[in-house]
């Protein structure tokens, strides 16, 4: 079946900017949305810096009524609502105002968890003994698949609803599982995406784990700083991106704007056997995962202008580098141009795919490399294998044709996806 998917949609909300436009204007100027956090130094972290998503009282009420935001406090349903309504009314599609689901339009929008902070006023008040106190909406609220269950019934989705969760991965994962439901008939378009809920019960456990920086509590704009020699660790954060994803057909007989068309992709794992770990990646999967995403797209590795890295600020950022030179086999000047957006927005875990994948389709759509911040001192064991060149400090006017996207995550997961210039 000859049945091509395209994205006619996007919605965002990122520790840098909230909204395409705003987005945009971010990552073409290198804008980095990491910030103080009070609380991280209150409760005593090591790391006190983290992109946050600044949500106003006023903006959450443009999406949920003032009875669905009694006692509510998932901050990952609020951006996942946020971005996936804003993809829908970017796509031009409207809301379901029938008795009637529609059908052929369905959903999968990845999690890892839900309303941790709903989550703890519940224990609190189960401890408490006063159950009946807990409210009707804690369940929905605190369900991993909250924020599908919230986002379907505000705009009446009938076809597959699901929530997807692969750690890191869990973004470009959702996008691939729209993508072959597509592909596949079984669906005319998919909201596809991903959020992370923020604050200190969500990145507590990676501060204890001594793998977030702690040197930048006081300079956080310059604490992410993936492929920097200096880089001491990641910077936690948080939001949600959205796509509407919709076979080429369906987008066409609508006069849909098409931003890019998804080519295909491949998710493995290392098992966490050989060098793989619950945190390591195992090598010889993750270059295995390219070059099977380059198969299943039919894409040659000299056809990849960009790449869109995982790249985490940490030490695994020059083993990703030279997974990519291998699984490529490009290497020197002959490598793609590369680069990382955690450098501006810190690792947005569970949501760092689905907001790093619009940053992508961004580039390919307006023309544009956005710059790699932080890594002025780039690492000599990167810079052995790759041009600096290739590496743009400063936003970088280019047509990029076709563009390759990876999330590596725990548990030895790996997605990657790659993306195309719409051609009719």
């Amino acid at each position: 079946m000859d049945n091509r998917v395209v994205i006619t949609g996007m919605g965002v909300v990122s520790p840098n900017g909230i909204g395409l436009e705003t987005f945009l204007h971010a990552i073409q100027n290198g804008i980095s949305g990491v910030r103080h956090q009070q609380n991280l130094s209150d409760l005593k972290f090591s790391c006190q810096i983290a992109g946050l998503p600044d949500v106003s009282t006023e903006l959450a009420a443009q999406y949920f009524t003032p009875l669905e935001l009694r006692n509510f406090n998932s901050s990952g349903i609020l951006y996942g609502v946020i971005a996936g309504l804003d993809a829908w009314k970017d796509a031009g599609l409207e809301i379901n105002q029938t008795d009637e689901p529609f059908w052929d339009y369905g959903m999968v929008f990845g999690a890892g968890t839900s309303g941790i902070d709903r989550f703890r006023e519940a224990i609190y008040t189960i401890d408490k003994l006063e159950i009946r106190r807990l409210g009707s909406t804690v369940v929905a609220q605190t369900m991993n698949s909250g924020v599908s269950a919230y986002l379907s019934g505000k705009i009446g989705l009938g076809n597959q609803i699901t929530t997807n969760s692969s750690a890191c991965c869990t973004g470009t994962e959702s996008l691939l599982m729209a993508y072959e439901r597509i592909k596949s008939g079984q669906a005319n378009v998919i909201l596809a995406g991903a959020t992370s809920d923020s604050g200190p019960y969500i990145w507590g456990g990676f501060d204890g784990m001594k793998v977030c920086t702690y040197k930048h509590n006081d300079t956080p704009t310059q604490g992410s700083r993936p492929m920097s020699a200096t880089a001491s660790g990641f910077v936690p954060g948080s939001g949600a991106g959205a796509f509407v994803v919709e076979s080429l057909t369906h987008a066409k007989a609508r006069g849909a704007k098409i931003y890019a068309e998804i080519l295909g992709g491949h998710t493995n794992s290392g098992g966490q056997r050989g060098a793989g770990t619950m945190t390591a990646p195992n090598s010889t999967a993750v270059q295995k995962c390219i070059v099977k995403a380059l198969e299943n797209a039919k894409v040659e590795a000299n056809e990849i202008d960009a790449i869109n890295g995982h790249l985490t600020a940490t030490a695994m950022d020059a083993l990703e580098i030279k997974n990519w030179t291998v699984a490529l086999n490009r290497k020197g000047s002959d490598f793609p141009s590369i680069n990382a957006l955690k450098g501006m927005t810190g690792h947005c875990l569970t949501a760092s795919g689905s907001i790093e994948c619009v940053a992508s389709v961004l580039q390919i759509h307006h023309d544009f490399l956005f710059p790699n911040v932080n890594c002025e001192d780039l690492n000599p064991a990167i810079a052995e294998l790759i041009d600096v060149e290739k590496i743009p400090q400063e936003m970088k006017s280019i047509k990029i044709n076709t563009l390759i996207k990876a999330s590596f995550g725990f548990g030895d997961v790996n997605a990657c996806i790659v993306f195309k210039k719409y051609n009719p």
